[in-house]
């Protein structure tokens, strides 16, 4: 099939369509969209109240009705967010939990099937907007919903007498917001409440793996999509005390008025506050457990069948952490054993066997090597490798629709600045820029296009069938068929045997010793190795 072919390819539509039109009638009201390039667009819908006032630190309230048709031509406002802590940033405000709804301009008579997108960023950054479903919904004839949700301590703060519900998970409660204004609305917008797809990246898939362990969330979503995300989440205990660290850095650390201090803070100056709260790779929010909301950790309940048992489609990049290991840019050979033995203790000798420093270029050689440990031992909260490969088998071993890849593109472009000749080889987030239109897209060979162009089709056939296959690709079988789909450029995409994945990331190693999770950040133990700044 040629490139113009594969671009233009879309799923067979019936003769009879629904007339069009840009105006949807909601449960709160009617919204007017606009079409551009065959796709109507709704843009900025509330699908929640503003948490603002006596609001903030609840779970999510209904929306107000409003009267007349409220324009839905252009994106709500981010919810507040700062990796810094330098401010607000124009955009940004409390009132945030709007949606985006892109469906086909010619829909059918039969409703259409529903991707539901949840962002990545930590659950500190990240928002709706940056995902324009256009390119998915017209490719596939399926409609996608993006959503924002509360980030940082707007979205994540426990501290005991915050609120009645949710404390620690208020995020995580605006994501079940979102799916039930789907149910009760995505008809108006010619989809399928029956047939929807919770998918996300990153935080975004920590997100859906967690929302299948929700007790609150079952019914709401058909199927799910994890991108380079895992089963993290923290206790009760560890979200209070970091929520006791925050209150503490927003001078509000009396216990007996800590939450009416925190309630009277102006919202900028909660979010200056929150440098720490958001902190670094590893410590940053998560969804708190043990609560109505989540009793079990996902990663338990996950391994206890206690999960909504819906198809999945769930992968990883080839060299996932690799860029997170760029703190050991200038570090020597002995700082780099000095690292693995700090982590891996009783273990290092063995790691440093299976990974020399020898055996990696320079002159990253040290961030080659620990980044190559991480990947294949998936301490970023089971992110990639070893790990990885064990939860998908452990969905697989209950539900029998469940579907692996490896992202293994070795140059994809990816967004930011790195060293003069460091491979970043296929980090964390480089396959969103094949699926979602990003800055990256613009700079896809033609062979990446095709490889764009192939993924949106199979992750649309997942969306569609709860099967990633299509006409005219690889076929991807199940994952209970001892295989993986690895995702290459051109069409060199494949399936191959689950031995191929477990023998690039040394399974068999790393399967056979035991070790936990990092927590340290890694420019953190890299300080600790001795490694100098640069």
């Amino acid at each position: 099939m040629s490139l113009l072919a594969l671009l233009t390819v879309v799923s067979a539509t019936p003769a009879s369509a629904v007339p069009r039109s840009l105006t949807a009638s909601t449960d709160k009201g009617s919204v007017e969209g606009a079409s551009a390039d065959g796709i109507d667009r709704f843009l900025g819908i509330p699908y929640a109240a503003p948490p603002v006032g006596a609001k903030r630190w609840q779970p999510p309230a209904p929306a107000s009705a409003w009267s007349g048709v409220r324009s839905a031509s252009a994106y709500g406002s981010r919810c507040l967010q700062s990796a810094t802590g330098t401010g607000t940033g124009p955009g940004m405000s409390e009132d945030c939990l709007n949606l985006n709804v892109y469906t086909p301009e010619r829909r059918t008579n039969r409703p259409l099937p529903v991707m539901f997108w949840i962002h990545g960023g930590g659950f500190s950054s990240g928002s709706g907007d940056l995902y324009d479903g256009s390119q998915i919904a017209k490719a596939n004839n399926v409609v996608v919903v993006t959503i924002n949700y509360r980030l940082g301590v707007f979205g994540f703060l426990d501290v005991p007498g915050l609120s009645e519900r949710g404390a620690g998970n208020y995020g995580l409660l605006d994501q079940q917001a979102a799916l039930r204004w789907t149910q009760r609305n995505i008809g108006a917008f010619g989809g399928d409440a029956g047939r929807v797809t919770i998918a996300g990246e990153s935080a975004g898939g920590h997100s859906v793996c967690a929302l299948l362990a929700s007790p609150p969330a079952r019914g709401l979503f058909a199927g799910a999509i994890i991108q380079s995300g895992g089963c993290p989440s923290l206790t009760v205990a560890q979200a209070t005390a970091r929520g006791r660290d925050y209150a503490a850095a927003a001078d509000c650390a009396d216990t007996a008025t800590s939450v009416s201090c925190l309630r009277a803070k102006p919202a900028k100056k909660l979010l200056t506050a929150g440098s720490g709260f958001v902190g670094g790779i590893l410590t940053g929010p998560l969804p708190v457990s043990g609560v109505p909301e989540l009793p079990l950790a996902p990663s338990a309940a996950v391994r206890s069948g206690k999960f909504s048992n819906v198809p999945l489609l769930i992968g990883t990049t080839r060299d996932e952490v690799r860029q997170w290991a760029l703190p050991f840019a200038n570090a020597t050979k002995e700082q780099y054993e000095r690292a693995i033995r700090l982590e891996f203790g009783a273990q290092a000798g063995a790691v440093l066997a299976h990974y020399p420093y020898s055996a990696y270029d320079s002159p990253y050689s040290a961030t080659y090597a620990i980044g190559a440990v991480w990947d294949d031992s998936s301490v970023f909260y089971g992110l990639g490798g070893c790990e990885y490969q064990s939860l998908a088998g452990e969905f697989a071993a209950r539900q029998p629709r469940t579907y692996f890849y490896e992202f293994d593109d070795p140059h994809p472009p990816t967004l930011g600045t790195t060293p003069d000749g460091f491979d970043s080889g296929a980090p964390h987030a480089s396959e969103l820029g094949y699926l979602w239109p990003m800055a990256t897209s613009t700079s896809l060979t033609l062979e990446q296009q095709q490889l764009s162009r192939a993924m949106v089709r199979y992750w649309g056939a997942f969306v569609k069938n709860a099967n990633p296959t299509t006409g005219g690709q690889a076929a991807w079988p199940s994952y209970r068929r001892a295989t993986y789909m690895s995702l290459l450029p051109g069409d060199g995409s494949q399936a191959l045997t689950t031995e191929v994945y477990a023998a690039r990331h040394q399974c068999s190693f790393w399967n056979g010793i035991g070790y936990g999770w990092l927590t340290t950040n890694p420019d953190r133990l890299a300080e600790l190795a001795g490694v100098p700044t640069s």
